[in-house]
């Protein structure tokens, strides 16, 4: 079991250990959120514009996976059309606008950063837009399609389907936003890692513990009781944590610690 004593510990001795750098006051703070936070509204705003501009072709993206099933969408309210394409569009601008917002976040951390740790801006941008972009690719040409197909063509072949947008809509979001924020896992634990909350050893000795909720969340978003589909699902999440096992041994401070000691 994970000791929360452990866990504060870890915590107070990495605030203390950057502790040197330069310090910001508790307005200069707010200032500066509040600034990131409305360059991220102005960027999400633009990229809002150019996606509504090709709202349609985004529609059909969307509907794709059910044109194949030749179904069509239903709508039971008159707002419901213009909903779906005013979400579709806020989904494509912030995804366009996503390495513009990152880079502002980054913006706002880089102060609690020491010189050598923000070298890696780039390596962050680039592997939080593609993993999320890999992760939303996996859902949309993968789960997507298997989950319709179990569900209207396996379960509810007796049935006359009415998909509605907005049911749909859901559906769509929680799978694609789902598994894209899920590939995210590496990034997470690198920051973790990062700042000595949590070392390569934590996370292998706890990995039986990542093993339960992976497959808990693939069991969620699987559709099938089959438990080989579950598996096909779970794997590249599993991979995914295995990465970050990696990824924490490489910026852990302990590391870095030996690395300098040994060259002393």
């Amino acid at each position: 079991m994970v000791d929360p004593g452990d866990a504060i510990e870890k915590a107070r001795k990495a605030v203390t250990e950057r502790a040197d750098l330069p310090g910001m006051s508790l307005m200069e703070h707010l200032e500066e959120l509040r600034k990131r936070i409305i360059h991220s509204a102005m960027y999400l705003a633009a990229g809002f514009i150019v996606a509504y501009v090709v709202h349609v072709r985004l529609y059909a993206f969307v509907q794709k996976p059910l044109d194949d099933l030749h179904i069509k969408l239903n709508y039971t309210h008159p707002m419901d059309p213009l909903n779906l394409y005013l979400q579709v569009s806020l989904i494509g601008g912030a995804i366009l606008a996503s390495p513009f917002i990152l880079y502002q976040v980054w913006l706002f951390i880089a102060p609690g950063l020491y010189q050598k740790e923000k070298r890696f801006v780039v390596p962050f941008m680039a592997a939080t837009v593609g993993l999320f972009l890999i992760g939303a690719g996996f859902g949309y040409f993968f789960v997507l399609p298997g989950a319709l197909k179990i569900l209207i063509v396996g379960f509810g072949k007796n049935f006359n389907p009415m998909v509605t947008i907005e049911e749909y809509t859901g559906f769509f979001l929680s799978i694609i936003l789902g598994l894209g924020i899920s590939f995210e896992l590496p990034i997470l634990i690198f920051f973790l890692a990062l700042f000595g909350l949590v070392s390569p050893r934590f996370l292998w000795k706890n990995i039986r513990y990542a093993i339960l909720a992976v497959f808990l969340v693939a069991a969620i978003i699987c559709p099938s009781p089959d438990i080989w589909t579950v598996c096909i699902y779970a794997v590249p999440m599993l991979a995914l944590y295995l990465v970050g096992i990696a990824v924490a041994w490489w910026v852990h401070p302990s590391r870095k610690k030996k690395k300098e000691a040994a060259q002393a």
